[in-house]
């Protein structure tokens, strides 16, 4: 719908909305569960107005960034995979320059609401913002981009507990990990979706690594993340709420490997989708929790 509006009030708009995937939330709210998880449990609940905007269009922005520089990086291989043929920088409707352009300005507007924290989350933004440019290129040379890219997607966990409490403890990191190892998890499955396309040009991926693995290696890594968040609700003195949230999300985990038991393009991609409730069950359970207690 929103597409759409801009399609027909500013048509010139519309591929610099695309390239940003404004018009795919999935990659945001991805991004957004694990921050918000943070924030709530380094603020032991509502984190502040403050802080919940500043994190929460933070985050929006960067997708976008990296959203932006990852299409520059693939600019040459996009139309030959089937999923990306359409991107714009693709098809020609946004130059290089104007993805470099869209990249730069959206992370200084991200960099100037982390300047309204403190000095400890600005200094980790840095890497943060080190990690988003430099996972498109990644693929080139290693195969497992995905942990590159769950290293950038897990930024916003030290972050947050540094903007909430001015430091970043052991079990912030602790949930750093859960998530970077969900990040490769999910990203594994957006991975078996062009496997096919990215062995014909020479794209490294995790999917690639594992091969008939695949299964049994998001699997492991998935029995891994909720481990780590069992430890989460230890070291948080957490209640029955965010145990069903993580009873909520085992099921879905489950759910998960039956979707791409045949390895179909189609199920792998719906297996990636569904981490989006995976997210939400985690979220509405440490909610709930500090809600409730």
């Amino acid at each position: 719908m929103i597409s759409q509006q801009i399609s027909q009030r500013w048509p010139a708009a519309l591929p610099y909305w695309q390239l940003a995937r404004l018009d795919r939330p999935i990659g945001s709210m991805l991004l957004l569960w694990p921050t918000w998880w943070a924030l709530w449990l380094a603020a032991e609940g509502w984190p502040g107005l403050h802080l919940f905007i500043v994190f929460t269009l933070g985050v929006l922005l960067m997708r976008a960034a990296g959203c932006a520089i990852n299409d520059f990086a693939d600019r040459n291989i996009d139309g030959r995979v089937q999923r990306t043929a359409q991107r714009p920088l693709a098809t020609g409707s946004v130059t290089p320059r104007g993805a470099l352009a869209l990249f730069a300005g959206l992370s200084l507007l991200a960099f100037a609401l982390v300047l309204t924290t403190n000095k400890l989350a600005v200094l980790l933004s840095l890497p943060a913002l080190a990690l988003a440019f430099c996972y498109p290129f990644a693929k080139r040379y290693t195969h497992m981009p995905q942990v590159v890219l769950g290293a950038a997607f897990s930024m916003g966990i030290p972050m947050a507990f540094a903007a909430a409490t001015g430091e970043v403890p052991a079990q912030a990191w602790l949930l750093y990990t859960a998530n970077l190892l969900w990040t490769v998890c999910y990203d594994t499955f957006y991975a078996m979706v062009d496997r096919d396309d990215d062995l014909k040009i020479g794209v490294k991926s995790t999917a690639i690594l594992f091969g008939e693995l695949d299964k049994a290696m998001t699997g492991a890594l998935q029995i891994m993340v909720l481990f780590a968040l069992l430890l989460i609700g230890s070291r948080f003195a957490l209640g029955a709420a965010y145990y069903s949230g993580l009873a909520v999300a085992a099921v879905l985990f489950a759910y998960q490997q039956w979707l791409v038991r045949d390895r179909e393009r189609g199920a792998c991609f719906l297996a990636f989708l569904n981490n989006n409730w995976v997210g939400a069950a985690i979220f509405a359970g440490i909610f709930f929790h500090y809600l409730l207690d």
